[in-house]
């Protein structure tokens, strides 16, 4: 590596320090690509390392964790999304590139848009409504994510101005498209608690839905009532004679799910010392050691059972509830606000949504159910097609769900409580995952 002049020999042994060493290897085991990542640790680097590989869609199926004294080590068996190891070498040299600077603050840059947070009481038809705002107030949607739970809803949208092209800047407009706003998400009955502001956008788009999520309290509505396979388990217990509190979380596995986890720990102020994700079939299985920022464990029993909300609610955001239709048409003024509202008049409901633009192309995702929250009458799909274009509103069929048991060898979450491993136990597994040994049984 050539070194600038200007640095003296301190210097440049603070960056060596610093900088994280990532590795990537395709031959050490049979079904994924291996990321290896030693770094220096730092509060919330756990988070960056796995948002960058989530930002590219890749499926984690296992990882070990440890970052004990002042050193952070992890181990990520990685997939894309048709669960084949990594080759495009773009790819890698991507991922080893944005591994190598996670150090610094990472954010999509939005430039020449304004950002909008929106957070309310869910309703049918409410996004219809927001959307028929933002068009009759000249706002061009660029990008837009739309998450709901427990009745709640909370949305980034990203807009332009219509006839300039530039970011709405000035104040008068402003006021008056929150103002909008604001009545639409109030409603009838929700005075108190919808909320519209302006935001520079300066953090990662889930992970902001997830802040505005959990302050608005999401996790303690009363939930929509799940059959048991569908609600997360959580547990929490304390590992006094080494300081840890240990958690235990077994649910469906999906997309993003380890982001989430880890996000929502992040921004509870909680640190992770060691963690162990496993994947088998559809089941997703993981354990962390975790403490606050301040190195105690967690201290009572009413923050424990915070803890497991919080983090039943983070998991459960974004599971995909209906029918999802994907959306690919020239974009044009008013496309959302006339797409939504054929929604509303065929009485479907959008419980997830993400809107994004390419060039002159509106390329959008739905998740929609019923008025009830139930599956949507497929004769209903084939009529809201027909009026959108059969062409540009396909439906995307949900992956289907294995029900084969997976049998595993090793303690999972059971209903009886956490199955703990000891902590010896996980950091010698962790080193056997790190090549420094050759077994951890």
């Amino acid at each position: 590596m050539e070194w600038p002049a200007y640095l003296d020999e301190y210097e440049k042994l603070v960056i060596r320090m610093t900088t994280p060493r990532v590795m990537i290897d395709n031959a050490g085991c049979s079904n994924a690509t291996r990321v290896m990542i030693d770094s220096a640790r730092k509060h919330g680097i756990l988070l960056e390392a796995v948002q960058v590989l989530t930002d590219l869609n890749l499926t984690i199926k296992k990882a070990y964790i440890s970052s004990d004294g002042r050193w952070f080590m992890d181990v990520f068996h990685v997939t894309d999304l048709s669960g084949n190891k990594l080759t495009d070498k773009s790819v890698i040299s991507y991922i080893e590139q944005s591994l190598g600077t996670i150090h610094h603050t990472r954010s999509k840059s939005f430039d020449g848009l304004t950002a909008l947070e929106l957070t309310g009481t869910d309703r049918l038809g409410l996004l219809s409504e927001v959307f028929a705002v933002l068009a009759d107030l000249e706002c061009n949607v660029v990008e837009a994510k739309v998450w709901t739970h427990n009745g709640r809803i909370a949305s980034l949208i990203h807009v332009k101005d219509c006839d300039s092209g530039s970011p709405i800047e000035d104040s008068q407009k402003i006021d008056k498209i929150e103002g909008r706003l604001r009545n639409v998400l109030k409603g009838d009955n929700d005075i108190r608690s919808a909320k519209t502001s302006v935001s520079m956008a300066v953090t990662h788009t889930e992970r902001r839905l997830h802040q505005m999520m959990f302050a608005d309290r999401d996790y303690e509505r009363k939930p929509i009532i799940r059959t048991s396979s569908d609600c997360p388990l959580v547990t929490v217990q304390n590992c006094l004679e080494r300081g840890y509190s240990v958690l235990n979380i077994q649910c469906k596995d999906r997309a993003k799910l380890l982001f989430d986890v880890v996000c929502t720990l992040t921004d509870m102020e909680y640190v992770v010392f060691h963690a162990t994700i496993d994947t088998e079939g559809e089941l997703a299985y993981l354990e962390f050691f975790i403490r606050h920022a301040d190195g105690t464990p967690i201290s009572s029993e009413p923050e424990k059972e915070r803890v497991i909300l919080c983090l039943q609610a983070a998991i459960r955001r974004r599971a995909s509830e209906g029918v999802r239709l994907e959306l690919c048409t020239a974009d044009r003024r008013g496309l959302l606000a006339d797409v939504t509202r054929t929604f509303r008049e065929n009485g479907l409901n959008v419980t997830r949504a993400e809107i994004s633009t390419q060039m002159d192309t509106a390329l959008n995702v739905f998740y929609v159910t019923d008025a009830k929250g139930n599956p949507a009458d497929p004769k209903i799909i084939e009529s809201v097609r027909e009026a959108i274009g059969m062409s540009d509103l396909k439906v995307k069929e949900l992956p289907p769900i294995s029900h084969q048991k997976a049998e595993r060898d090793e303690p999972t979450v059971g209903s009886g409580g956490a199955m703990l491993l000891s902590l010896g136990s996980l950091v010698r597994r962790n080193l056997y995952n790190l090549g420094l040994i050759r077994s951890y049984s």
